[in-house]
């Protein structure tokens, strides 16, 4: 096992040398990250908007993930379906787009010759967009929140939790919008939107791959330069309060797989203790760790037990998530993940366990840096975090942190009074 470590821990040092990222801000505020990765003639094109559904209102929920449908809709230069076939005219791959809580991404890989058309399509779609045919696709969104959020049975049980976990923050917002809220969106709110954010100084554009940052920076400046930076994004002053006690949400659905599901706010992902939580996820999660063997293989209670830790800027979470047998014991299943809870409260992680998570972490780091997608993704988010190298030193960091560590953060975090609890039962 040491002997395993030591080799991991090579290779990562070893790696972690040759990532360089090169960052870059223009005088309009827009932030450029570049990586340079021969490994395939091909690059990771991105670009994120830092405007998620955390800049709605339950009057306007949907919108940002509305306007990212749109934005596929053309420019004044462009028809609607002419920035598609561009890129895949070019041999561009996983071309699409998303929308999350926190930012709005649109993402192609493309052959390392045709980097600089993505400069052109986006700077245009940046400037220019068209909203054409704006009601029939707030329908098909509409549509598409019936087909993934009301009808099937977790849809509305796991939007319902996330309103219980989160009181104040607008992570309570779902992302694709509440179903009377999509229908009332106007193609107006959608343009004045647009107009004032999707603009330099709220955007982050990456490359990862096969291309050279001092060739490339020039191209940004010519299409990106002249564009005037935009207004910042409104400060959101909310924070999410200490929770009064324990909730629970009981949900009985012919349909359902029954679940029970857990969990329990924790602080920003810039705070020290998300890396002993992690350390956490690792001891619980996995077909190796302590809930998978206890539930699943011991107790035979269920089909699959896991731990997620869920880093995120102002308020984040931690989840316990069990898929039951059918009839099988919601009661005896959540009293099974809370022994488990307390064991990490009273006992120090093994040393054998804590040194496994470990070494999966750094494997894990490697693995992902082999990836010019992921790690192009990754870069933004992280620095939308705060900082980029939040991501590339993950691995390092939790190498500080001590077993005390872990069991100090699952006595502070992991209370029935810090608890939102659902079941999902089946009739």
């Amino acid at each position: 096992m040491r002997f395993l470590f030591f080799i991991i821990l090579l290779s990562t040092i070893a790696f972690s040398q040759d990532i360089k990222v090169r960052k870059e801000v223009l005088p309009n505020g827009l932030t450029v990250l570049l990586y340079e990765n021969k490994q395939a003639p091909t690059v990771a094109c991105r670009l994120f908007y830092l405007t998620g559904s955390v800049h709605e209102n339950p009057g306007n929920s949907g919108l940002a993930h509305l306007l990212e449908h749109q934005l596929f809709k053309g420019t004044e230069k462009l028809k609607a379906d002419e920035l598609w076939s561009a890129y895949q005219e070019a041999g561009g791959t996983d071309l699409n787009a998303f929308t999350s809580d926190l930012m709005t991404a649109y993402f192609v890989n493309l052959p390392r010759n045709k980097v600089e058309l993505f400069l052109w399509l986006e700077a245009d779609r940046m400037q220019n967009a068209v909203m054409r045919d704006f009601k029939a696709e707030r329908d098909v969104v509409r549509e598409e929140r019936r087909m993934r959020y009301d009808d099937p049975p977790r849809g509305r049980y796991r939007e319902t939790l996330r309103t219980m976990i989160y009181e104040v923050y607008p992570y309570r917002i779902p992302t694709i919008g509440w179903a009377s809220s999509i229908e009332n969106l106007t193609q107006e709110q959608a343009e004045e939107h647009y107009r004032k954010y999707y603009k330099p100084r709220n955007a982050i554009l990456v490359f990862a791959g096969d291309f050279s940052a001092d060739s490339l920076l020039p191209k940004v400046q010519l299409y990106f330069g002249s564009i005037p930076a935009g207004e910042p994004l409104p400060e959101i002053h909310l924070r999410e309060p200490a929770q009064a006690g324990e909730k629970r949400l009981i949900v009985r659905r012919s349909d359902a797989t029954p679940s029970v599901d857990i969990f329990f706010k924790t602080p920003s992902v810039n705070d020290s203790a998300i890396y002993a939580l992690d350390i956490a996820e690792g001891v619980l999660n996995g077909r190796s760790g302590r809930l998978y063997k206890r539930l699943v293989e011991e107790e035979n209670l269920a089909t699959s037990a896991s731990a997620s830790n869920n880093p995120n800027k102002a308020v984040s979470t931690f989840s316990v998530s069990v898929s039951l047998r059918p009839g099988a014991s919601h009661e005896k299943a959540e009293k099974i993940v809370w022994e488990e809870l307390e064991k990490l409260k009273k006992e120090l992680v093994n040393e054998r366990e804590f040194q496994k998570v470990i070494n999966n972490a750094y494997a894990s780091q490697v693995r992902s840096l082999t990836d010019m997608a992921g790690v192009a993704t990754n870069l933004a988010w992280f620095e939308m975090y705060g900082s980029y190298s939040l991501f590339l030193n993950w691995a390092k960091e939790l190498e500080t942190v001590s077993r005390q560590a872990v069991q100090s953060a699952a006595t502070d975090y992991f209370t029935r009074n810090n608890a939102v609890i659902g079941w999902l039962e089946n009739l």
